[in-house]
């Protein structure tokens, strides 16, 4: 099989973990990773923090909570673009994440509005804005529907390791056209 063919075969494996999500097949959809893999996903802003793992071990994290948690993710493997120097390839896909969310997430946002309250160390009018801004969020997007379809982009890099291709670097990103969700001020990262 050449490597383009294993590129194909690698991510249906990738595609299929997400499409049953099978929290108790976790340890097998992670052999797809290389042990030293990195992997960042969309709220990764700094290495080793957050949504940006460095090994397998962490980056298991990421998608026990997407399988349990997030939407629907299904990559697009008709519009993959594959590049490959010896046995590294190198490759960018789309993809679509799909939610259903419902008017109970008024409710839900009064319960991240408490903890925005009861939170230590910001200032009430951090607070307010976080709660505003949230609020405003909430309000506009769920006017607009309850199913929720977000466009993805993925990126990715395989290897060949003990004869077998596996990830050893993946990105999730989300386009946007208004500010990105995250900032840097006073040298932290804020969202």
């Amino acid at each position: 099989m050449n490597i383009k063919n294993e590129i194909q075969a690698l991510l249906q494996k990738f595609q299929d973990g997400y499409i049953h999500r099978n929290v108790s097949r976790l340890s097998e959809f992670m052999e797809l990773f290389h042990p030293e893999c990195e992997i960042i996903g969309t709220a990764g802003a700094n290495p080793g923090v957050g949504e940006w793992y460095l090994n397998r071990d962490t980056a298991r994290s990421i998608f026990h909570g997407n399988w349990k948690d997030w939407g629907d993710l299904r990559i697009d493997i008709s519009k993959v673009t594959v590049k490959v120097q010896g046995e590294v390839g190198w490759m960018s896909f789309p993809g679509t994440v799909t939610m259903e969310i419902g008017e109970d997430n008024y409710e839900e946002f009064f319960e991240v509005i408490k903890e925005i309250i009861a939170a230590p160390n910001i200032d009430a009018k951090q607070k307010l804005l976080d709660i505003l801004r949230g609020g405003t969020n909430t309000v506009f997007e769920l006017n607009r529907g309850s199913k929720f379809i977000w466009p993805i982009r993925i990126t990715a890099v395989v290897a060949k390791y003990a004869e077998r291709l596996v990830f050893t670097q993946m990105a999730f990103s989300f386009s946007t056209t208004r500010f990105p969700d995250e900032r840097i001020i006073d040298g932290k990262v804020i969202e």
